[in-house]
């Protein structure tokens, strides 16, 4: 009987969950809905995340280099991905900690604390990658303009 009973409150404390969030289970209409929800995802990472705002000056200042550097289109490109997946690892790294912080609440759990850590280590490792990349790209072409 009381297993009955913890199911009960289990199943009343999901529903005014799901009925505070309505939104977050809309199902988009459109094509247009899809991507206006995928922009607020980007724009909210952009106002609330300090390293997300980071990397896109960074990428912006190393796109503007390659410009100035006369780098070719493949150059470009590899740099493209590179600074794509350190955004998307950031945009993945911002969702998991909030999907964490949902599970746990206020609470602490070793398991949550290893998932968060992980998620920003794969952001770690992608830009210090990029970064590698951008180095072995720009460097040569820096060093003949001052050579």
């Amino acid at each position: 009987m009381s297993s009955k009973l913890s199911i009960s409150t289990v199943e009343s404390t999901h529903s005014s969950r799901v009925a505070n969030r309505n939104l977050s289970w809309h199902v988009a209409e459109n094509l247009f809905t899809s991507f206006k929800y995928a922009w607020a995802g980007v724009t909210y990472a952009f106002r609330t995340q300090r390293n997300f705002r980071i990397h896109v000056i960074c990428a912006s200042l190393v796109m503007m280099l390659g410009s100035l550097l006369h780098i070719n289109a493949v150059e470009a490109a590899i740099l493209a991905v590179m600074i794509c997946l350190v955004l998307v690892l950031e945009l993945l790294n911002t969702a998991l900690e909030a999907v964490v912080d949902l599970t746990v609440e206020q609470n602490y759990h070793e398991l949550a604390k290893i998932a968060k850590d992980c998620a920003a280590g794969a952001v770690l490792i992608s830009a210090i990658a990029s970064i590698l990349v951008g180095v072995i790209l720009l460097l040569p072409k820096m060093l003949l303009l001052f050579f």
